[in-house]
């Protein structure tokens, strides 16, 4: 049986959101409300300039993972550093590299609208994460991560 990546559709809407929900209650422990996640994801999906969805399937047409892609725009480079937003594979399919498949689905994208680089922010708390994108070649950044709450 095989796995595939596309571009994610509307009616991806709620398994998108589902793992939305999971990854947050998995990666940092915090409980999301549904009406709002289900808004954010759809705005998402309904407008790529705001967010850029893939889906990993399953040849049974299952989905099975998801990632998603927002773009920062810098002007002391003149192009887009292209952030990871979100990051889901279902418990039961992961360590059979199908992270890797979705990751070089979005690495090939990006290169191909010539991205800056690939970037991502993650709990320093999820190790898991950590040493999975570290295997993939993601590298600590220089930069301390920092926000003011509104």
């Amino acid at each position: 049986m095989g796995f595939s990546v596309r571009t994610a559709e509307l009616d991806d809407l709620e398994i998108l959101v589902s793992f939305t929900a999971a990854e947050a209650e998995e990666a940092e422990s915090v409980s999301k409300p549904m009406p709002v996640l289900r808004r954010g994801v759809r705005a998402g999906l309904e407008d790529p300039g705001l967010a850029r969805y893939w889906v990993l399937q399953h040849s049974d047409e299952n989905i099975i993972g998801s990632v998603s892609v927002v773009k920062e725009w810098s002007d002391w480079n003149a192009g887009f550093y292209w952030w990871i937003q979100s990051f889901f594979v279902k418990p039961g399919f992961r360590g059979r590299g199908l992270s890797k498949m979705l990751l070089e689905s979005i690495r090939k994208a990006a290169k191909e609208e010539k991205a800056i680089d690939l970037r991502l922010y993650v709990h320093k708390n999820n190790r898991r994460a950590i040493n999975a994108y570290r295997r993939e070649g993601f590298v600590d950044s220089p930069y301390l991560m920092m926000t003011l709450t509104l």
